[in-house]
Protein backbone atom coordinates (compact mmCIF):
# COMPACT_ATOMS: atom_id res chain seq x y z
CA UNK A 1 0.00 0.00 0.00
CA UNK A 2 1.35 3.52 -0.51
CA UNK A 3 2.05 5.20 2.75
CA UNK A 4 0.46 8.30 1.88
CA UNK A 5 -0.39 10.65 4.54
CA UNK A 6 -4.21 10.48 5.49
CA UNK A 7 -5.11 13.94 5.33
CA UNK A 8 -3.29 13.84 2.10
CA UNK A 9 -5.47 10.81 0.90
CA UNK A 10 -8.91 11.48 2.28
CA UNK A 11 -9.15 15.66 1.22
CA UNK A 12 -10.64 17.02 -1.56
CA UNK A 13 -8.20 18.91 -3.75
CA UNK A 14 -9.11 22.43 -4.84
CA UNK A 15 -11.05 22.83 -8.02
CA UNK A 16 -9.38 26.20 -10.20
CA UNK A 17 -11.98 27.80 -12.16
CA UNK A 18 -12.85 26.20 -15.61
CA UNK A 19 -10.06 26.97 -18.31
CA UNK A 20 -11.31 26.02 -21.61
CA UNK A 21 -8.18 24.80 -24.06
CA UNK A 22 -10.19 27.11 -26.81
CA UNK A 23 -10.18 29.61 -24.85
CA UNK A 24 -10.77 32.28 -27.87
CA UNK A 25 -14.07 30.79 -28.98
CA UNK A 26 -15.43 32.09 -25.08
CA UNK A 27 -16.25 35.26 -23.39
CA UNK A 28 -14.16 34.64 -20.53
CA UNK A 29 -15.52 36.09 -17.65
CA UNK A 30 -14.85 33.20 -15.07
CA UNK A 31 -11.50 33.45 -13.51
CA UNK A 32 -11.34 37.32 -12.83
CA UNK A 33 -8.08 37.76 -15.47
CA UNK A 34 -7.77 41.35 -16.63
CA UNK A 35 -9.30 42.00 -19.94
CA UNK A 36 -6.16 43.96 -21.41
CA UNK A 37 -2.62 42.58 -22.00
CA UNK A 38 0.18 43.78 -19.33
CA UNK A 39 2.04 46.67 -20.15
CA UNK A 40 4.28 46.93 -23.32
CA UNK A 41 7.16 47.57 -21.00
CA UNK A 42 6.78 44.14 -19.38
CA UNK A 43 6.57 42.26 -22.85
CA UNK A 44 9.68 44.06 -23.83
CA UNK A 45 11.79 43.34 -20.47
CA UNK A 46 10.52 39.74 -21.02
CA UNK A 47 11.93 39.50 -24.96
CA UNK A 48 14.94 40.86 -23.60
CA UNK A 49 15.48 38.20 -20.93
CA UNK A 50 15.07 35.42 -23.37
CA UNK A 51 18.07 34.76 -23.98
CA UNK A 52 21.32 33.13 -23.75
CA UNK A 53 20.87 34.27 -19.90
CA UNK A 54 18.15 32.06 -19.12
CA UNK A 55 20.67 28.87 -19.05
CA UNK A 56 21.94 30.45 -15.38
CA UNK A 57 19.76 30.04 -12.53
CA UNK A 58 18.05 33.77 -11.31
CA UNK A 59 18.65 36.36 -8.55
CA UNK A 60 17.67 34.41 -5.28
CA UNK A 61 16.77 37.38 -3.61
CA UNK A 62 14.75 38.79 -6.33
CA UNK A 63 16.33 41.76 -6.26
CA UNK A 64 14.81 43.46 -9.09
CA UNK A 65 11.27 42.98 -8.20
CA UNK A 66 11.83 43.55 -5.13
CA UNK A 67 13.46 47.10 -5.46
CA UNK A 68 10.41 48.02 -7.44
CA UNK A 69 7.77 47.05 -5.24
CA UNK A 70 9.91 49.26 -2.04
CA UNK A 71 9.75 52.46 -4.14
CA UNK A 72 6.11 51.76 -4.97
CA UNK A 73 5.28 51.01 -1.74
CA UNK A 74 7.48 53.05 0.35
CA UNK A 75 8.43 50.20 2.68
CA UNK A 76 12.22 48.93 3.04
CA UNK A 77 13.14 46.23 1.18
CA UNK A 78 13.29 43.62 4.03
CA UNK A 79 9.59 44.05 5.07
CA UNK A 80 8.51 42.42 1.67
CA UNK A 81 8.87 39.31 -0.12
CA UNK A 82 8.81 37.69 -3.68
CA UNK A 83 6.28 35.02 -4.30
CA UNK A 84 5.55 32.72 -7.32
CA UNK A 85 1.80 34.04 -6.96
CA UNK A 86 0.43 34.82 -3.94
CA UNK A 87 -0.84 30.97 -3.33
CA UNK A 88 2.77 30.60 -2.11
CA UNK A 89 2.63 32.89 0.53
CA UNK A 90 -0.48 31.81 1.69
CA UNK A 91 0.69 28.02 1.62
CA UNK A 92 4.40 29.42 3.15
CA UNK A 93 2.30 31.65 6.05
CA UNK A 94 0.39 28.31 6.86
CA UNK A 95 3.22 26.35 7.26
CA UNK A 96 5.10 29.11 9.03
CA UNK A 97 2.89 29.77 11.65
CA UNK A 98 0.04 26.69 11.90
CA UNK A 99 1.89 23.00 13.28
CA UNK A 100 -0.17 19.97 12.92
CA UNK A 101 -3.05 20.64 14.82
CA UNK A 102 -3.11 23.99 15.58
CA UNK A 103 -6.38 26.78 14.16
CA UNK A 104 -6.19 29.09 11.38
CA UNK A 105 -9.16 30.76 10.49
CA UNK A 106 -11.25 32.44 7.40
CA UNK A 107 -14.62 34.43 5.90
CA UNK A 108 -17.07 32.04 4.73
CA UNK A 109 -17.73 33.23 1.72
CA UNK A 110 -14.17 33.93 0.59
CA UNK A 111 -11.07 32.22 -0.78
CA UNK A 112 -11.78 27.98 -0.48
CA UNK A 113 -8.28 27.29 -1.17
CA UNK A 114 -7.36 28.83 2.40
CA UNK A 115 -9.11 25.36 3.79
CA UNK A 116 -7.28 22.98 1.21
CA UNK A 117 -3.50 24.41 2.57
CA UNK A 118 -4.53 23.94 6.38
CA UNK A 119 -6.00 20.87 5.16
CA UNK A 120 -2.28 19.98 3.75
CA UNK A 121 -0.64 21.17 6.79
CA UNK A 122 -2.80 18.98 8.92
CA UNK A 123 -4.27 22.38 10.71
CA UNK A 124 -7.63 22.73 12.08
CA UNK A 125 -10.11 25.10 10.27
CA UNK A 126 -12.94 27.22 11.33
CA UNK A 127 -14.78 30.04 9.60
CA UNK A 128 -16.66 33.04 10.55
CA UNK A 129 -19.75 33.67 8.56
CA UNK A 130 -21.25 37.60 7.15
CA UNK A 131 -24.42 39.11 8.26
CA UNK A 132 -27.15 40.35 6.13
CA UNK A 133 -25.30 43.34 6.22
CA UNK A 134 -22.04 41.97 5.25
CA UNK A 135 -20.54 42.53 8.14
CA UNK A 136 -18.82 39.54 10.63
CA UNK A 137 -21.03 37.17 12.69
CA UNK A 138 -19.80 36.01 16.04
CA UNK A 139 -16.79 36.83 16.17
CA UNK A 140 -14.94 37.04 19.55
CA UNK A 141 -13.36 39.66 21.41
CA UNK A 142 -10.10 37.48 20.78
CA UNK A 143 -9.33 34.96 18.24
CA UNK A 144 -6.59 32.98 19.45
CA UNK A 145 -5.88 30.75 16.59
CA UNK A 146 -2.55 31.18 14.66
CA UNK A 147 -3.59 33.00 11.56
CA UNK A 148 -7.01 34.75 10.34
CA UNK A 149 -7.18 35.04 6.56
CA UNK A 150 -9.16 38.17 5.54
CA UNK A 151 -9.86 38.65 2.04
CA UNK A 152 -10.38 42.22 1.46
CA UNK A 153 -12.00 43.13 -1.07
CA UNK A 154 -13.79 40.00 -0.39
CA UNK A 155 -13.99 37.28 -3.07
CA UNK A 156 -16.91 35.76 -4.55
CA UNK A 157 -18.72 38.86 -3.25
CA UNK A 158 -16.66 41.75 -4.34
CA UNK A 159 -17.81 43.70 -1.47
CA UNK A 160 -14.40 45.63 1.40
CA UNK A 161 -14.86 45.71 5.07
CA UNK A 162 -14.37 49.30 6.42
CA UNK A 163 -10.85 50.30 7.07
CA UNK A 164 -11.86 51.01 10.72
CA UNK A 165 -12.90 47.72 11.24
CA UNK A 166 -9.86 45.77 9.69
CA UNK A 167 -7.64 48.03 12.74
CA UNK A 168 -9.77 46.71 15.02
CA UNK A 169 -9.44 43.04 13.86
CA UNK A 170 -6.07 43.49 14.17
CA UNK A 171 -5.92 44.15 18.00
CA UNK A 172 -8.78 41.47 18.35
CA UNK A 173 -6.40 38.05 16.54
CA UNK A 174 -3.78 37.34 18.67
CA UNK A 175 -2.02 35.33 15.82
CA UNK A 176 -1.54 36.98 12.62
CA UNK A 177 -3.94 38.38 10.64
CA UNK A 178 -3.34 38.28 6.66
CA UNK A 179 -5.36 40.99 4.66
CA UNK A 180 -5.63 39.38 1.65
CA UNK A 181 -5.39 41.81 -0.68
CA UNK A 182 -5.73 40.16 -4.49
CA UNK A 183 -8.15 42.76 -5.36
CA UNK A 184 -6.94 46.01 -3.55
CA UNK A 185 -6.02 47.69 -6.50
CA UNK A 186 -9.76 48.03 -7.99
CA UNK A 187 -10.69 49.21 -4.20
CA UNK A 188 -10.90 52.86 -2.76
CA UNK A 189 -8.88 51.99 0.07
CA UNK A 190 -5.97 49.23 0.90
CA UNK A 191 -4.36 48.11 4.17
CA UNK A 192 -1.02 48.76 3.59
CA UNK A 193 -0.20 51.04 6.85
CA UNK A 194 -1.33 48.65 8.71
CA UNK A 195 1.87 46.78 8.71
CA UNK A 196 3.76 49.69 9.99
CA UNK A 197 1.07 50.13 12.98
CA UNK A 198 0.60 46.34 14.27
CA UNK A 199 3.35 43.62 14.22
CA UNK A 200 1.19 40.98 13.77
CA UNK A 201 -0.32 42.24 10.12
CA UNK A 202 0.64 40.80 7.00
CA UNK A 203 -0.32 41.78 3.65
CA UNK A 204 -0.51 40.05 0.57
CA UNK A 205 -0.96 40.51 -3.10
CA UNK A 206 -1.18 39.40 -6.50
CA UNK A 207 0.06 41.05 -10.41
CA UNK A 208 -3.01 38.12 -11.88
CA UNK A 209 -5.40 40.85 -11.78
CA UNK A 210 -4.64 44.42 -11.64
CA UNK A 211 -1.23 43.77 -13.50
CA UNK A 212 -2.43 41.56 -16.20
CA UNK A 213 -0.09 38.59 -15.52
CA UNK A 214 -1.58 35.48 -13.94
CA UNK A 215 -0.05 33.42 -16.66
CA UNK A 216 3.03 34.49 -14.78
CA UNK A 217 2.65 33.43 -11.59
CA UNK A 218 3.92 36.27 -9.45
CA UNK A 219 2.90 37.95 -5.73
CA UNK A 220 3.89 39.28 -2.59
CA UNK A 221 3.92 40.05 0.78
CA UNK A 222 4.95 42.73 2.93
CA UNK A 223 5.06 42.54 6.56
CA UNK A 224 7.86 42.84 10.00
CA UNK A 225 11.31 42.37 8.70
CA UNK A 226 10.79 39.06 11.19
CA UNK A 227 8.07 37.78 9.24
CA UNK A 228 9.87 37.92 5.91
CA UNK A 229 12.76 36.38 6.90
CA UNK A 230 10.70 33.58 7.88
CA UNK A 231 8.88 33.64 4.83
CA UNK A 232 12.58 34.09 2.71
CA UNK A 233 13.72 30.57 5.02
CA UNK A 234 10.76 28.53 3.47
CA UNK A 235 10.33 29.39 0.52
CA UNK A 236 11.48 28.01 -2.85
CA UNK A 237 15.07 29.51 -3.21
CA UNK A 238 14.63 30.16 -7.01
CA UNK A 239 11.15 30.66 -6.26
CA UNK A 240 10.81 32.88 -9.53
CA UNK A 241 12.25 32.30 -13.15
CA UNK A 242 14.25 35.04 -14.71
CA UNK A 243 11.11 36.03 -16.84
CA UNK A 244 8.70 36.38 -13.49
CA UNK A 245 11.47 38.48 -12.26
CA UNK A 246 11.66 41.72 -15.16
CA UNK A 247 8.43 41.49 -15.98
CA UNK A 248 7.13 42.20 -11.88
CA UNK A 249 9.89 44.61 -12.23
CA UNK A 250 8.62 46.04 -15.21
CA UNK A 251 4.90 45.49 -14.38
CA UNK A 252 5.23 47.97 -11.27
CA UNK A 253 7.62 50.39 -12.74
CA UNK A 254 4.60 51.60 -15.41
CA UNK A 255 2.07 52.93 -13.35
CA UNK A 256 0.71 55.25 -16.08
CA UNK A 257 -0.30 51.74 -17.87
CA UNK A 258 -1.78 50.76 -14.60
CA UNK A 259 -3.48 53.20 -13.59
CA UNK A 260 -5.36 53.23 -17.17
CA UNK A 261 -6.56 49.72 -16.90
CA UNK A 262 -7.75 50.16 -13.90
CA UNK A 263 -9.60 52.89 -13.78
CA UNK A 264 -11.42 51.24 -17.32
CA UNK A 265 -12.23 48.56 -15.00
CA UNK A 266 -13.68 50.28 -12.59
CA UNK A 267 -15.75 52.44 -15.26
CA UNK A 268 -16.54 49.31 -16.87
CA UNK A 269 -17.79 47.45 -13.56
CA UNK A 270 -19.90 50.53 -12.69
CA UNK A 271 -21.56 50.70 -16.48
CA UNK A 272 -22.07 46.86 -16.09
CA UNK A 273 -23.51 46.77 -12.58
CA UNK A 274 -26.27 49.28 -13.64
CA UNK A 275 -27.27 47.76 -16.18
CA UNK A 276 -27.55 44.56 -14.44
CA UNK A 277 -29.78 45.97 -12.01
CA UNK A 278 -32.03 47.23 -14.86
CA UNK A 279 -32.66 44.04 -15.72
CA UNK A 280 -33.74 43.27 -12.07
CA UNK A 281 -30.78 41.67 -10.92
CA UNK A 282 -29.43 42.36 -7.23
CA UNK A 283 -25.80 42.92 -7.47
CA UNK A 284 -23.43 43.39 -4.45
CA UNK A 285 -21.45 46.98 -4.79
CA UNK A 286 -17.65 45.74 -5.63
CA UNK A 287 -14.99 46.87 -4.93
CA UNK A 288 -12.94 44.32 -7.18
CA UNK A 289 -13.19 43.47 -10.85
CA UNK A 290 -15.56 41.12 -11.07
CA UNK A 291 -19.17 41.47 -9.52
CA UNK A 292 -21.66 38.77 -7.83
CA UNK A 293 -25.26 38.76 -9.39
CA UNK A 294 -28.74 37.23 -8.55
CA UNK A 295 -31.10 37.11 -10.67
CA UNK A 296 -34.84 38.03 -9.60
CA UNK A 297 -35.70 34.08 -9.42
CA UNK A 298 -32.52 33.34 -7.71
CA UNK A 299 -31.51 30.70 -9.30
CA UNK A 300 -27.60 30.63 -10.26
CA UNK A 301 -27.20 27.80 -11.77
CA UNK A 302 -29.61 28.63 -14.47
CA UNK A 303 -28.46 31.88 -15.31
CA UNK A 304 -24.66 30.26 -15.72
CA UNK A 305 -25.95 27.32 -17.96
CA UNK A 306 -27.83 30.21 -19.88
CA UNK A 307 -24.81 32.02 -20.64
CA UNK A 308 -22.52 28.91 -21.28
CA UNK A 309 -24.73 27.89 -23.78
CA UNK A 310 -23.74 31.28 -25.67
CA UNK A 311 -19.74 31.03 -24.99
CA UNK A 312 -20.08 33.26 -21.99
CA UNK A 313 -18.07 31.89 -18.64
CA UNK A 314 -18.98 32.72 -15.53
CA UNK A 315 -18.40 31.18 -12.06
CA UNK A 316 -21.03 29.33 -10.84
CA UNK A 317 -20.31 28.14 -6.49
CA UNK A 318 -22.62 25.38 -5.62
CA UNK A 319 -22.42 26.15 -2.25
CA UNK A 320 -25.53 26.75 -0.29
CA UNK A 321 -24.41 30.47 0.45
CA UNK A 322 -23.45 31.45 -3.04
CA UNK A 323 -25.73 29.32 -5.43
CA UNK A 324 -28.48 32.00 -5.80
CA UNK A 325 -26.17 34.05 -7.97
CA UNK A 326 -22.65 34.49 -9.88
CA UNK A 327 -19.59 35.78 -10.08
CA UNK A 328 -19.11 37.58 -13.29
CA UNK A 329 -15.45 39.18 -13.94
CA UNK A 330 -15.39 42.69 -15.81
CA UNK A 331 -14.28 42.14 -18.99
CA UNK A 332 -13.91 44.91 -21.92
CA UNK A 333 -16.82 46.93 -22.60
CA UNK A 334 -17.67 45.16 -25.51
CA UNK A 335 -17.47 41.73 -23.58
CA UNK A 336 -20.12 43.31 -20.93
CA UNK A 337 -22.27 44.20 -23.87
CA UNK A 338 -22.72 40.95 -25.16
CA UNK A 339 -22.76 39.49 -21.89
CA UNK A 340 -26.22 41.76 -20.75
CA UNK A 341 -27.80 41.29 -24.06
CA UNK A 342 -27.12 37.88 -23.15
CA UNK A 343 -28.58 38.07 -20.13
CA UNK A 344 -31.83 39.88 -21.26
CA UNK A 345 -31.96 37.17 -23.87
CA UNK A 346 -32.56 34.11 -21.25
CA UNK A 347 -34.04 36.36 -18.40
Amino acid sequence: MIPLRRNIKEMAGYVPGYQPADAAAYIKLNTNENPYPPSPRVLEAIMAEAGEGLRRYPDAASRAPLEAAARLYDFPPDWIVMANGSDELLNNLIRAFAAEGEEIAYVHPSYSYYATLAEIQGARVRTFGLTARLELDDFPARYEGKLFFLTNPNAPLGFCFPREFIEELAGRVTGMLVIDEAYADFAEEHSLDLVRRHENVVVTRTFSKSYSLAGMRLGLAIARPEVIAALNKIRDHYNLDRLAQVAAAAALRDQDYFRGCVENIRATREWFSNALRELGYEVIPSQANFVFASSPDRNGERVYQGLFDRNILVRYFTDPLLAHGVRITIGTREEMEKTVEALRDIR
